[in-house]
């Protein structure tokens, strides 16, 4: 068998796999990253507090959601995370006090545009649109568009050791997929990359069927897809930048 007709075979069983009787449709809009990535920040902002900084999504982020089955392992990934994260000013070395080990406050609200994830190669090349197209019907996509994350505590673990070096933390959190809420736990490690620039990033396991997502097996069919699924991210988050003032080009 070549390569070629391996590969057909492959999409046509998995999408047999994921959905069987799926009628054909038209593939979904692309979406328009210029202006998701311009309306990614969330309109919900905590109390202003002179001793926290708040940090809102910037582009170059990115997510990945990987999974297995019988057949092939598979993955989608996304490059759109919106949100703020509030922390201490002495947590990113604003005040230049030492930081201890322990609980941090933290404000932290995330979330993915479902319709922004695209399922791809392990090349990272397009796969299917109507393995899209599947996916967002077992998200819920038309009722629930964003996959939530909602920050309950962060404790720091390891302090960062110096300017670029990263800081590690365990996280708590309620994640929301398909409009199911659990609550994760997942180390996440964060580290200062410029003077408004901070990359958050982590990995947790999880199960579909903790989201009431049915783990497809169509019936008269020796292909199952696991249950267990591993999402990754990487989230770029940063002050905006102090405008000055304006002159009026008048001399003094």
């Amino acid at each position: 068998m070549t390569s070629k007709i391996f590969s057909i075979t492959v999409l046509t069983t998995f999408v047999v796999m994921l959905s069987s009787g799926c009628g054909k449709k038209a593939p979904p809009p692309e979406p328009d990253y210029r202006v998701l990535e311009t309306n990614v920040v969330s309109q919900a902002a905590p109390a202003p507090n002179s001793a926290m900084v708040r940090l809102d999504a910037k582009p170059g982020s990115s997510v990945r959601i990987e999974g297995t089955s019988t057949l092939h392992n598979w993955q989608v990934i996304g490059k759109l995370i919106g949100g703020y994260l509030e922390l201490p000013t002495a947590l990113i070395g604003d005040s230049g006090a030492q930081v201890n080990p322990g609980k941090v406050e933290a404000h932290c609200e995330t979330f993915i545009p479902v319709r922004s994830l695209r399922s791809v190669t392990k090349e990272g090349n397009a796969y299917s649109t109507m393995m899209d197209d599947i996916m967002y019907e077992k998200f819920l996509a038309g009722a629930h568009p964003r996959i939530l994350y909602r920050l309950q505590e962060l404790v720091l673990k390891t302090a960062a050791t110096n300017a670029g070096s990263p800081m590690i933390f365990d996280s708590r959190g309620d994640l929301v997929v398909a409009g199911v809420t659990n609550e994760i736990s997942m180390p996440v490690t964060i580290t200062v990359v410029g003077d408004n620039t901070l990359r958050v990033s982590g990995s947790v396991d999880t199960k579909m069927s903790a989201f009431k997502i049915e783990t497809p097996a169509p019936a008269g069919m020796l292909i199952k897809t696991g249950d267990e699924v591993k999402l990754l991210f990487e989230w770029a988050v940063g002050r905006k930048p102090t405008t000055a003032p304006a002159t009026t080009g008048e001399p003094k």
